[in-house]
């Protein structure tokens, strides 16, 4: 039963990880390089003056990082989740590890030992 338990634990892992992998994939591609290319296109020519210049720094100095840590905590929580599902497969392998010499242990006297 813990074994099934442990499995079933490690399958929503698993899943929860495959949507944040998904997560950063998405705060990546429909966030960041947009605001990026925005970013190249104003100093690029297409829009000039104190307006275009403040805009940039915005972006530059608020919109990119703020994105930029989005993505640093979504990797620190898939990090975490990642060393949890290793966690989980060490205590499955230690349970079965026991059950296995317990169950060596109480069929023992068949043996004649």
């Amino acid at each position: 039963m813990f074994g099934f338990l442990l499995r079933l634990a490690r399958s929503v892992l698993d899943g929860v990880l495959s949507k944040m992998t998904q997560q950063f994939n998405v705060v990546q591609n429909e966030a960041l390089n947009p605001v990026k290319m925005i970013v190249e296109g104003v100093v690029g020519g297409v829009w000039i003056g104190k307006g275009a210049d403040a805009f940039v720094d915005e972006l530059s100095s608020i919109a990119i990082p703020g994105i930029g840590q989005v993505g640093e905590q979504i990797n620190t929580l898939t990090k975490n989740l990642n060393f949890a599902r290793d966690v989980i497969d060490r205590a499955d392998e230690e349970a079965d590890r026991i059950v296995r010499s317990r169950l060596f242990d109480a069929f023992e006297f068949y043996t004649g030992s």
